[in-house]
């Protein structure tokens, strides 16, 4: 049977975020300051419990102290694909969260928290707030955006029944997440294993600008939030920055698709070895990184740039070496921006010291890289059969008919 809908605005309160100056806000834990969370702490698998910004505990009130069961939504972003990301909190939260996201607090008198929870990974809502939040500049969730969503509503107990399918297919991926986390750990330890660490001795190679060692630094392809999706007609993968990982992996099953001419094919198509570099989104996100490794014809996001280097920079090598902490840190340094819009311009990437090895020791690297991406590559199409049947049940579950 068919549940009824409600608004969301009648099964939960919002809750706005902590505003604080600069001069407020420090890097490093202290007494009498609290951590907050930003945007980039909410992720796909959750919430991201690391690089906090600290304020004055006085300046955040009861009400906004973070509770088990809440969820926390990016609501004001420069990216579509930051705007309206939303993770719960699993226990409660001795901080706080900024002005760009905001809290929704389920009655738990009428919803379920780990239902209501799982409301905001169904595409039905990515797909009700990209197209409210589209903005000329600064995409915005309004307060009416989200009173107005409309959930459905079956008893508490079945409510709670669905959660519970849900909570098993999620915890099957999460174990697979897991294991691929694991190799890239791996990769990591075989990175400083085999070439030093760049931050404590970054004279170890020869070092150049990144522009003297790259042979393509292009934008990608400027689509409107109506131009990609999963529509039928749109029949080309158009990669944007959530298919980014955190650890530097690229993530196919969340690419989405749209229209190209000829043309805007052979100008964006990416090839295999191409690294994609995050340029512009919040501060935290900025820099994300990834090799591209796809076979067909991808194209990429304008918030992306692809880098493509000469033969003394092994594609492998260099996707490692920019998520290192010396080059992360460099990065760090040329990040311009106001507010929650950040970026990174051709002239600064151009500047950015790499460290290049002899190009032998480079290749060994990959060698080794390429044994552990066999593996990977198992893994991944595994959770991507658990993706999809989460989607599945997702879909099955708010149309009533899990």
């Amino acid at each position: 049977m068919k549940s009824p809908f409600v608004r969301l605005g009648d099964i939960a309160e919002q809750v706005r975020g902590v505003t604080y100056g600069k001069a407020d806000a420090i890097d490093t834990e202290q007494e009498g300051y609290l951590p907050i969370l930003r945007a980039g702490n909410i992720t796909d698998f959750g919430v991201f419990f690391g690089d906090f910004v600290y304020v004055p505990a006085e300046n955040i009130s009861l009400r906004q102290k973070l509770l088990c069961g809440d969820v926390l939504v990016a609501t004001s972003s420069g990216s579509l694909d930051v705007v309206g990301k939303a993770a719960p909190l699993r226990e409660n939260f001795d901080g706080s969260f900024g002005a760009f996201c905001k809290v929704l607090r389920p009655n738990q008198g009428r919803v379920d928290a780990r239902y209501f929870a799982h409301y905001f990974k169904t595409k039905e809502y990515r797909r009700t707030v990209s197209s409210l939040a589209a903005g000329a500049n600064i995409n915005n969730l309004r307060n009416e955006h989200l009173d107005e969503l409309l959930v459905p509503l079956p008893p508490l107990p079945e409510q709670r029944r669905i959660a519970a399918i849900l909570d098993q297919a999620d915890a099957l991926r999460a174990k697979r997440r897991e294991a691929l986390a694991q190799l890239d750990r791996l990769t990591q330890a075989i990175f400083v294993e085999m070439f030093g660490d760049f931050k404590k001795d970054p004279k170890r190679w020869p070092v150049a600008p990144l522009g003297d060692l790259a042979t393509d630094m292009k934008i990608g392809l400027v689509r409107s939030s109506e131009a990609f999706g999963e529509d039928a007609e749109f029949d080309t993968p158009y990669v944007r920055m959530n298919a980014i990982g955190r650890a530097g992996d690229f993530l196919p099953e969340l690419v989405q698709r749209t229209s190209v001419t000829p043309k805007e094919l052979s100008e964006y198509r990416l090839q295999v070895g191409d690294i994609l570099f995050n340029t512009r989104n919040s501060k935290e996100l900025v820099g994300k990184t990834a090799i591209f490794r796809e076979a067909g014809d991808y194209v990429y996001n304008n918030n992306l740039m692809r880098i493509r280097f000469d033969q003394r920079v092994n594609a492998e090598y260099a996707a490692q070496c920019i998520l290192t902490p010396f080059v992360q840190h460099e990065l760090e340094m040329r990040k311009s921006g106001t507010t929650n819009v950040f970026a990174i311009y051709g002239r600064e990437l151009n500047t950015l010291p790499v460290p290049f090895p002899p190009l032998e020791l480079q290749q060994k690297f990959a060698a080794r890289v390429a044994a552990i991406q066999e593996t990977k590559s198992r893994m991944q199409t595994a959770n991507s059969e658990a993706l999809r049947l989460f989607i599945a049940l997702q879909h099955r579950a708010f149309r009533g008919e899990l």
